[in-house]
């Protein structure tokens, strides 16, 4: 919302549709569609936070492309309505996106890049009408800037089946196996169908969000199976620095 922004300017995307509802069943500000000539100058913002995060000591920086932010806006044709360079084919929606991970590469070099997609996601609104060729083309493209990992959100919510292979309603196997670098996957797993997804080369890393959230010491817990924290989706949000991020409970020595 406007509230949220400096001196109250809109938010920039790709397209000037605003987002209903918004926080609190509040709509959401419309955006300002940005114009062509000002794409480059967004994509050396990235290029400069990268730079500024090596120079603070981060060992690499990850590109989030997924959850209805600004690249993903640009990515996905339910969102993104531009006529010029920028929109139409998939081709032209992906171009921000790969723009943005030439400038960052190029910064600070393809050893401390990975990037975060969500191609089956319809955070925000952001969803596209062929999720599967977006994260394809995704996957093909990135490889020529030898990024580090290609981090992918499986679609949150819906079962994990495990039988004689692994299988997901909504396979990333085609990325999979696209991708030169190292594959992470997330998106609810637990300690069971992450293993079986390593076991069976489905990916070759599982994060974890939400669990790690809840669970200060996972590792620890997931190592001696363990019972984990429920973590509350109520808190996630709240201006409260400590309620809901600083107080789940460690395991008892």
């Amino acid at each position: 919302m406007i509230a949220f922004q400096p001196d109250g300017v809109a938010p920039i995307s790709c397209t000037d549709k605003g987002l209903t509802p918004g926080l609190d069943g509040q709509d959401w500000s419309p955006p300002r569609r940005l114009r062509t000539n000002e794409i480059l100058s967004i994509i050396n913002d990235f290029r400069l936070a990268a730079c500024n995060a090596i120079e603070a000591g981060f060992d690499g920086v990850e590109i989030h492309g997924a959850y209805g932010y600004l690249i993903e806006q640009f990515m996905k044709d339910q969102v993104n309505d531009r006529t010029d360079q920028y929109g139409g084919s998939l081709e032209n929606r992906c171009r921000f996106a790969l723009e943005v991970v030439e400038a960052v590469v190029n910064e600070i070099g393809p050893d401390k890049v990975g990037i975060r997609l969500s191609p089956y996601s319809k955070g925000m609104e952001a969803g596209d009408s062929n999720p599967e060729a977006l994260g394809l083309y995704m996957a093909n493209a990135l490889n020529k800037f030898g990024i580090v990992y290609l981090h992918v959100i499986q679609q949150r919510g819906k079962a994990i089946k495990i039988n004689d292979k692994y299988e997901t309603p909504y396979s990333l196997l085609p990325m999979r196996k696209a991708f030169k670098g190292t594959f992470i996957v997330a998106g609810g797993y637990n300690s069971e169908d992450g293993n079986m997804a390593i076991a069976s080369n489905y990916a070759d890393l599982v994060a974890f969000g939400r669990l790690f959230l809840a669970n200060p010491d996972l590792p620890r817990r997931l190592e001696l199976n363990a019972p984990l924290n429920r973590y509350d989706e109520t808190t996630f949000y709240l201006s409260d620095p400590v309620i809901g991020y600083t107080d789940y409970p460690f395991l008892e020595p």
